[in-house]
């Protein structure tokens, strides 16, 4: 349960202000059809995370717990640095491109494309590295990324500007970096054990 539990919250803080959650309001507001966008926002990132999870539980079974520890904690605190970087997007020509495939397919596809080396997906692979629990992980960061995207579809940037991105990206890099100084320093402690 605490791999859901983490995994869910610190994906869903990560996410905001993330190009992702950019692009939902992008295709929310080119497409003013919720249900298919946050239905192919779904399954994207079910496969993306999937995948980044099967990979975060390969490395673990590859590495020794001590150069694991290492890892993951170093990669925690990158990752802590990497919040304070805001994004942006670049994906529209993308978005041109497939949306020929109607409002899921789009959203499907240009979602999981923009996933792919996103601080999200690899926060993915570093949790699943971290937790024995691959499904735990996968099903935490996928409604982590649900509870960030899918009013951001329904509400536009009515609940965009009402967040205070920057105060979020602050946050989320302080609990990456308690993640990481954890794991470096206190590997006994339950919390990244």
């Amino acid at each position: 349960m605490e791999a859901f539990l983490i995994s869910t919250s610190v994906v869903a803080l990560a996410e905001m202000g993330d190009k992702t959650q950019l692009l939902a309001l992008v295709l929310a507001a080119r497409f003013r059809k919720p249900w298919p966008i946050v239905f192919g926002i779904l399954v994207a990132t079910l496969v993306n995370h999937a995948l980044a999870g099967a990979l975060g539980a390969w490395v673990t079974s590859h590495l020794g717990e001590s150069t694991m520890r290492w890892i993951l904690g170093l990669s925690f605190i990158a990752m802590a640095g990497w919040m304070l970087i805001p994004d942006k997007l670049d994906d529209e020509e993308e978005l041109d491109k497939h949306s020929r495939w109607g409002v899921f397919g789009t959203t499907l596809v240009v979602f999981f494309l923009a996933e792919m080396g996103d601080k999200t997906q690899i926060v993915t692979v570093m949790l699943a590295a971290k937790y024995s629990a691959y499904l735990w992980v996968v099903a935490g960061t996928t409604l982590g990324m649900m509870l960030a995207n899918a009013p951001v579809v329904w509400l536009g940037d009515k609940l965009v500007k009402r967040v205070p991105i920057r105060a979020v990206h602050v946050i989320s890099a302080l609990i990456f970096l308690v993640l990481g100084l954890l794991a470096l320093f206190l590997p006994g402690t339950g919390v990244l054990a």
